[in-house]
């Protein structure tokens, strides 16, 4: 039985009591290792890359036929990695012939992050020793903060868009592929235009009008490899920028060798975490978990989980461009939304600070000066920077010489300890519940408006914050997943830390070294399954 220490005061009770542990700082960001492994994987862990497979994955591998497509109709189940596929786009392209090599979820795939490190920044690897680079991978500068200028229309500042668009300016790159808000122009079938805001669409931007579509985070997983296949008939694309999330950014640095025209690529990342697997998961977070009907006159333009404890969501009148704003506590989400708006993928992520990328700007270390406070505040809204190698070096000072990026002189905040918070946040999450905890069944409601305001409020207050903070949500999400992946392999320990990257491994390593609630849980998780095969093998000796 698991029991909260003594010491846990009532303010971190306050902290797991709802959805801060379902969801927690969901964040928009990334990844898991799940897939083709031993025996002692469960059926659906094992067809990630098992010998368990559709006739359609066999004969996209079949040596005698060309690599063909799959369709993306057939999603999850239909691609290898079935349903904890990240929907990369990899395999909708005849790149999929690599998919073994290249997919984050297929055996031990997030491991590869381990190897590439070195060949993508120059010979570096992170120093583990290092608790910064331990978290956020290598690092060529301290994290900065950063902001864009004159961006109007981007859910933060417009950091991403402003580098972008500054490589295109200055002839550096030939084409950015982007995540655009889905239309049907794209082959992207949405029902209303109130659904483009969630239905991602990959584009080859040539123009920076084209690159502007890009603004903005999209919430369901964005099949970004979708226009290798464009890339690569394309022989006047020479120099290319990619802009994407970790899991897209592992599988294309895994490929990008093998654009035949391409001479030169730059990698912009994003943090990413709790992506929704479809548009239709991430409207119905809206409107089951937010209480705002998306069928409205008023369009949604994004959401994020903030440092203040609070989901904010950005809307807009698509006639008068009017905005509104409204923000919710975790503690007020029903727990029974977590399960179906978060894609499998993304519980198995260990790649949340986009480690492959060449240049990263995120919001989890972004500060918050006051509760209310906007997230596309124009006059105090910051995001994170961080810069992996002199290419993202060059990127960065392209897009200040542009007069398109701001950097803050001073060092972001940085106070608190994460790791309690991490760990009762763990503990709470009803997706780690339902691992262990016989029937479970999730709370259809959260705490009443006041409380989880109060609720927040308090933690917002004595919480960790700036990258304290960021270190808090790196943690938990690792933990997290580190016990979905446990669960998937049947509790075998030693075969689920080889699906993790080192630096991964470590950090669960550091927290089941020191917190008897983290070791039992695992115990528990563990548990089940020794239970199962202990009563197989009594039932199976007498025929040995």
């Amino acid at each position: 039985m698991i029991r909260l220490s003594p010491q846990a005061n009532v303010l971190y009770f306050l902290s797991v009591a709802s959805f801060l542990g379902q969801r927690a700082l969901a964040y928009s960001w990334f990844v898991e290792p799940h897939r083709r492994s031993s025996a002692r994987c469960t059926s659906r862990y094992a067809t990630i890359g098992g010998t368990e497979q559709s006739d359609d994955s066999d004969a996209v591998f079949s040596p005698r036929r060309r690599p063909q497509p799959i369709d993306p109709a057939g999603w999850p189940m239909k691609f290898p990695a079935k349903e904890h596929c990240s929907k990369c786009g990899l395999c909708e392209t005849t790149f999929v012939e690599h998919v073994k090599e290249a997919c984050a979820f297929l055996d031990n795939g997030m491991r590869g992050i381990d190897a590439l490190e070195p060949l993508v920044h120059n010979g570096r690897s992170r120093n583990l020793n290092d608790q910064d680079e331990l978290r956020f991978g290598v690092l060529h500068q301290p994290i900065q903060l950063v902001r864009g200028i004159n961006q109007p229309g981007s859910q933060w500042t417009g950091a991403v868009t402003s580098i972008a668009v500054s490589l295109l300016e200055t002839k550096q790159v030939d084409a950015v592929i982007c995540v655009a808000n889905g239309s049907n122009d794209e082959g992207v079938t949405i029902k209303s235009e109130n659904d483009g805001w969630c239905t991602p669409a990959p584009i080859i931007a040539r123009t920076v009008e084209e690159v502007l579509r890009g603004r903005g985070v999209k919430p369901a997983l964005a099949p970004s490899l979708r226009v290798l296949d464009k890339i690569q008939s394309d022989p006047s694309i020479r120099r290319l920028l990619f802009c994407g999330v970790g899991c897209a950014v592992q599988a294309f640095r895994a490929v990008q060798d093998k654009l035949t025209h391409v001479e030169e690529v730059y990698v912009l990342g994003t943090n990413c975490a709790d992506n929704a697997p479809t548009p239709k998961a991430a409207n119905n977070f809206i409107q089951a978990g937010m209480g705002i009907p998306t069928s409205g006159n008023k369009q949604v333009r994004g959401y994020e989980f903030m440092q203040d404890y609070r989901v904010h969501v950005k809307l807009e009148d698509p006639v008068s461009k009017e905005s509104d704003y409204v923000t919710k506590p975790y503690f007020c989400l029903p727990g029974s939304v977590a399960d179906p708006s978060i894609a499998y993928s993304c519980r198995a992520c260990f790649d949340y600070t986009n480690a492959l990328a060449d240049v990263v700007v995120g919001y989890m270390g972004a500060p918050i000066t006051s509760p209310n406070m906007r997230m596309d505040d124009v006059q105090n809204s910051q995001q994170t920077l961080t810069i992996r190698n002199k290419r993202g070096w060059k990127m960065v000072q392209t897009a200040i010489q542009q007069e398109r990026l701001w950097i803050n002189p001073k060092d972001p905040l940085d106070k608190g300890k994460h790791q309690g918070t991490a760990v009762n946040t763990v503990l709470s999450d009803s997706l780690v519940q339902k691992l262990y905890v016989d029937n479970f069944e999730p709370s259809p409601s959260g705490m009443p408006g006041w409380l989880g305001n109060i609720a927040a409020n308090v933690l917002f207050s004595i919480g960790p914050k700036g990258l304290a903070f960021a270190r808090y949500s790196i943690d938990y999400h690792i933990l997290r997943n580190f016990f979905h992946v446990l669960h998937q392999c049947q509790g075998d320990d030693t075969q689920t830390f080889q699906k993790l990257p080192k630096p991964a491994v470590q950090v669960v390593q550091e927290y089941l070294k020191s917190s008897n609630q983290m070791r039992d849980l695992m115990d528990q998780i563990k548990g089940q399954f020794d239970r199962h095969n202990d009563g197989r093998a009594e039932t199976q000796a007498p025929g040995i």
